[in-house]
């Protein structure tokens, strides 16, 4: 069975940091792109930043670049989000998602995505 368990979310204040992981297990993700999505309260679940299979091309949402950073471990099939710069419009529940295909770039919409975590919760306070 395969899951993506995410984890390291919490609360945090503003100006503040948080790593989030993702590990992956049931098969390995080494060959595909992953990507984490965001979904605040009463909001669509939104694109936040994707990596393909070797971890050399990124892409980010505008709304976190400069601020985010995505990277992965094929060795240990986990990937991870560093979030620095935290602010309150960054609270969310944050879902790790994996492309089933192997080696195709990835989109930034959500139904792209084959596999998804049950998802982490991220609070910023002001």
């Amino acid at each position: 069975q395969v899951q993506l368990v995410e984890s390291g979310g919490g609360l945090v204040q503003a100006g503040g940091s948080l790593r989030l992981s993702c590990a992956a297990s049931g098969r390995t993700f080494s060959t595909n792109t992953m990507a984490w999505f965001r979904q605040a309260p009463g909001k669509e679940r939104e694109f936040v930043t994707k990596i393909n299979w070797s971890g050399v091309n990124t892409y980010y949402a505008d709304s976190v670049k400069g601020r985010f950073t995505i990277y992965r471990d094929n060795a240990k099939n986990t990937v991870y989000l560093q979030m620095n710069s935290l602010n309150p419009e960054d609270s969310a529940v944050y879902y790790c998602a994996a492309e089933q295909t192997s080696y195709v770039s990835g989109t930034m919409y959500p139904g792209s995505y084959d596999y998804w975590g049950q998802g982490t919760q991220v609070t910023v306070s002001s």
